[in-house]
């Protein structure tokens, strides 16, 4: 079975992080004890979906602010508000919480704020030109997170206060202006799927109507749509931006919005991205994980300084070697299996030490195959420190070092309390959105998450992505990848780019690198960095004004 994208140590098996927080170490329980699979977006199986035909808006706030970017201020409306879903009977089916933010006029600005009982003010469209203002929709994955990983990490115009290097500082945490925030350049949403944040199924409902990932890309599909209608952006560039699940979640939108509704997409920002699954969960046959996370490996173990001197000279020629040689050698010794010879082995094994900063005999006993959790437990075993899932830059003290694998990831476990205690603060006292209920930073209300249907084998989504590229030829791609991700491993993005098969198209693909984990953001310059890529994608994606 397939794993879930995001670990368990956290609030009831917390996905990997908000952000994306992808795979846990357990594995979440399928229909069958077949491994989970593809969305299968077919024309016959999107006809079993119950589809909400009407959405409006309630308890909306809006609010007026400015951010300073490049030194020059930039006026901002934010709208907090519910979308109550209901099906074509009219009956309430879930409420989806998001916040919006779009670029204002200082000028348009009214003097008067609209109040909480006067919604039809509050709600009013405030894009005065939509036909050339993009607006990008963002979500999390898990299944289970929250937006606010983008949301006050990367994208939005206030952030959390971190180190320069990304690190988490002590409490009380607090919030700061983004000079990165991708407002210049783009107006946001950032959807709280069901089951997360403030979001709700109605009471009645069941879950299993939300919970899965066909489900799940139907009802974000329609918020799409509902939004998009109420506030007149039908002619706006369209853009979405996901992050670890969440880039499951954009490749199967990218193809359903296309079909039933028209709705092009100009782009799509997948940050730390899974498409395939097979990529990620070895084992069961499946060796290609084991190869495709060594370089992430060697990025780590060149940070802690686990490498021989030679290969702690030039990272990124480091990197170039051990990609070329996993490629052309590893994965076939791989598949040769006990008929791999035997001063071929020991030649893999010297090679794999060296490449990983692993002892011999450790690779020796282990087959060849290094899990991620045997290297995060490994690699610093004689200072007795676990290596971070999220960013294998970030260690913690091992609790339990007889365990075979990690107790916790010390690279989710801090972040966690400094984004829920930030946005529980600034949704209530900056934004005006009144809620008493638990905001749910990573849920596990949406378990069990339904992967696939039985026996389809592991879930993928390229296909979907693919189909839309071919189908959208004006589409831009942007995968946005950390070296130290050792949940979402950049040679694995690497790895489904190569194989989409996009013929002319591919020249609308880009995939960019980062020095952080899988929010990479987290680090000052890679959230520069990441800002000036998205941008960069979103003007080439855009036409120019006539």
């Amino acid at each position: 079975m397939l794993k879930r994208l995001f670990p368990t140590s956290l609030p009831a098996a917390a996905i990997i992080l908000a952000v994306g927080l992808i795979a846990a170490p357990a594995r979440p329980e399928t229909p069958s004890s077949a491994p989970a699979s593809q969305p299968g977006m077919s024309e016959s199986k999107k006809a079993d979906q119950i589809k909400p035909l009407d959405g409006t808006i309630e308890k909306a706030a809006v609010t007026y602010h400015q951010v300073a970017i490049d030194g020059q201020g930039l006026h901002y409306r934010a709208t907090a508000a519910n979308m109550p879903m209901r099906d074509e009977n009219g009956k309430l089916k879930a409420t989806v919480f998001f916040i919006a933010y779009e670029k204002e006029s200082p000028s348009d600005i009214p003097a008067t704020l609209p109040s909480p009982s006067d919604q039809a003010a509050a709600t009013q469209p405030a894009c005065k030109d939509p036909e050339h203002r993009p607006i990008t929709f963002v979500f999390n994955g898990g299944p289970g997170a929250a937006a606010v990983w983008l949301h006050l990490g990367a994208a939005g115009p206030r952030r959390i206060v971190l180190a320069e290097d990304g690190q988490p500082l002590p409490p009380p945490y607090r919030l700061e202006e983004n000079p990165s925030t991708w407002l210049d350049a783009t107006d946001l949403v950032f959807i709280d799927p069901v089951g997360t944040g403030f979001s709700r199924p109605a009471e009645g409902e069941k879950g299993e109507q939300f919970y899965g990932v066909k489900e799940d890309i139907a009802w974000v599909a329609d918020f799409i749509r509902l939004y998009t209608t109420q506030y007149e952006r039908w002619l706006s560039p369209r853009f979405l931006a996901g992050e670890s699940y969440g880039t499951t979640r954009a490749a199967g939108l990218s193809e359903y919005l296309l079909r039933p509704y028209g709705l092009a997409l100009n782009g799509i920002i997948l940050i730390s991205s899974v498409l395939e699954f097979q990529t990620l969960d070895s084992g069961d046959g499946n060796d290609l994980p084991y190869w495709l996370y060594l370089p992430t490996y060697t990025a780590v173990a060149w940070y802690h300084k686990k490498l021989p001197a030679d290969l702690m000279e030039d990272q990124f020629k480091t990197l170039k070697e051990v990609e070329q040689w996993v490629t052309d050698t590893y994965a076939p010794a791989l598949a040769k299996g006990d008929s791999l010879a035997s001063d071929q082995r020991q030649d893999i094994v010297k090679r794999l030490a060296r490449y990983t900063g692993l002892p011999a005999d450790l690779i020796d006993h282990n087959n060849l195959r290094i899990s991620p959790r045997v290297f995060q437990k490994e690699l610093l075993r004689g200072q007795r420190l676990l290596i971070g899932r999220l960013d294998g830059r970030i260690t913690g003290y091992d609790l339990e070092p007889s365990a075979s694998h990690p107790t916790y990831d010390p690279s989710l476990s801090p972040y966690f309390a400094a984004y829920s205690s930030t946005f529980n603060d600034y949704v209530r006292r900056t934004l005006k959105y009144q809620s008493t209920l638990p905001y749910e930073v990573i849920s596990d209300r949406v378990r069990p998450w339904k992967m696939g249907d039985r026996g389809e084998g592991y879930l993928s989504v390229a296909d979907d992505l693919r189909s839309a590229v071919a189908k959208n030829p004006y589409m831009k791609v942007l995968f946005a990848s950390g070296y130290y991700d050792l949940a979402t491993p950049y040679f694995s993005a690497n790895y489904t780019i190569n194989r989409l098969d996009t013929g002319p198209q591919t020249r609308n693909i880009t995939h960019t690198f980062y020095q952080g984990g899988h929010m990479m953001y987290h680090q000052r310059l890679s959230l520069a960095k990441l800002k000036a890529d998205v941008a960069a994608l979103i003007r080439s994606a855009v036409p120019p004004a006539d």
